[in-house]
């Protein structure tokens, strides 16, 4: 099983469901990914990919749903591709565009540039969400308390990221399965069920924010358990 999470996240939000998958005797990876770009993402969890031997069930939680549907073309390893309130991305399509295309998302407004600079010194910009956002529009089915810690340690995604263009869209070849998060205000419930509908993925919807895989873990692992036992 490998496990990728999105902008605005680590890894750890991966916890509950890497500890359920464990005990039914499945090896997990959860992989840091990079937040740096769409091509830059995709390439470091191909290899990543490339590294593990067997079958393998790729998940992807949203800005980690394009990834994995770019990582995953071409290996023939991945057997089953499953999106937790994801961006589901066709060939083609810009990111931002396809984040923005059901109005039922409050994610932009609440965003907050910050420039870098890097090494060489050029520059760029970082998304962060707004810390007295980032509960209503992320995380609002978890404690206060856990998601002002979350606010203060999420990582950003770089904004260029989303003016980028997927050049792959696995699920055309690869079986899908898909949870739309009904509460979800970062991505919104349409756009779930839209690409869940085109990519014609065994879907389940439940009552959850945009986190689901740390408000509803069972229900994280229960989707991805039934991916991994069709193959």
């Amino acid at each position: 099983m490998v496990l990728v999470h999105g902008a605005f996240a680590d890894a750890s939000g991966w916890n509950g469901v890497v500890e359920r998958l464990q005990c039914a005797g499945y090896r997990v990876v959860a992989p840091a990914n990079p937040l740096r770009g769409l091509a830059q993402d995709s390439t470091y969890i191909a290899s990543v990919l490339a590294s593990i031997e067997g079958p393998i069930v790729l998940a992807g939680h949203s800005y980690g749903g394009a990834v994995i549907s770019t990582a995953a073309a071409g290996n023939p390893e991945v057997k089953a591709l499953v999106y937790i309130s994801a961006l589901v991305p066709d060939t083609g399509e810009v990111i931002g565009e396809l984040a923005a295309r059901f109005p039922d998302t409050e994610l932009g407004p609440a965003l907050q540039p910050v420039p870098f600079t890097n090494a060489d010194g050029t520059s760029g910009t970082d998304l962060y969400v707004k810390p007295d956002k980032f509960r209503q529009v992320f995380a609002a089915d978890l404690p206060e308390n856990t998601t002002s810690v979350m606010a203060a340690t999420q990582r950003p995604i770089s904004a260029s990221a989303f003016a980028d263009t997927a050049t792959a869209a696995a699920w055309h070849t690869i079986p899908s399965w898909a949870l739309v998060a009904r509460q979800d205000k970062a991505l919104g419930a349409q756009l779930e069920r839209f690409e869940a509908e085109r990519a014609h993925s065994t879907t389940v919807e439940i009552d959850a924010s945009h986190v689901a895989m740390v408000s509803h873990p069972e229900a994280v692992t229960d989707l991805i358990l039934a991916a991994a036992h069709t193959q």
